[in-house]
């Protein structure tokens, strides 16, 4: 016969539950506000207040999934992806700040811009979504979805500076970003400056 839990059980049961609870969300509070210092206090002077980067020499990181952050985060400081500066800003990153830095920012609202260049952007988008059979190039939203927002292991490129976005097709494009999926370098290697540009604009703008 089986026996059924006793009152006092289930209530040291429910007890323990919310203490757990509890401890879980004190951590993540805690890990919350750690990000946030470290991001007022070294990442915003490139990278904006709020994640809203407004030079395309650095990326927008509000609403970018916090895996993919994290990711980034220590691919710089493993050297398995190369920058100067960013080597020396993860350099005295934990782990835990690199993942709490990721939630932080993708909690972070993002803003939408009209395109700079409208007819560039009409090219980019017919590009993103369908590709050039011509030269091989596949359809963007095949892997970053129809809205550009990616996913935990992809990048969400809606929204993204297009300046940052063309350079980062560039460095694919020759081979020297390494340490994403290799399916990048054998479409960014088919792609013309003009593409690249031109799938930068749409994204802009979404």
């Amino acid at each position: 016969m089986v026996r059924s839990p006793s009152f006092g059980g289930l209530r040291r049961w429910a007890v323990a539950a919310v203490a757990l609870a509890a401890a879980h969300m004190a951590h993540a509070q805690a890990d919350e506000a750690r990000a946030r210092k470290i991001a007022n206090g070294v990442c915003f002077m490139c990278h904006g207040e709020n994640g809203e980067s407004t030079s395309e020499i650095f990326p927008r990181l509000a609403g970018q999934h916090s895996e993919y952050i994290t990711k980034q985060l220590r691919a710089f400081k493993s050297g398995e992806r190369k920058s100067t500066a960013m080597a020396e800003m993860v350099a005295k990153l934990t782990d835990d700040e690199m993942v709490a830095l990721g939630r932080y920012y993708e909690k972070m609202p993002t803003t939408r811009e009209e395109a700079k260049d409208p007819q560039l952007a009409l090219v980019g988008k017919y590009l993103y979504h369908n590709g050039n059979k011509f030269s091989g190039v596949p359809a963007c939203a095949s892997c970053h979805g129809a809205d550009g927002y990616g996913a935990a292991n992809l990048p969400r490129l809606a929204g993204q500076l297009p300046g940052y976005l063309f350079t980062q097709l560039k460095q694919f494009n020759k081979r020297q970003r390494t340490n994403d999926n290799v399916v990048m370098h054998t479409v960014a290697e088919k792609m013309t400056e003009l593409e690249m540009a031109a799938v930068a604009e749409y994204l802009g703008s979404k």
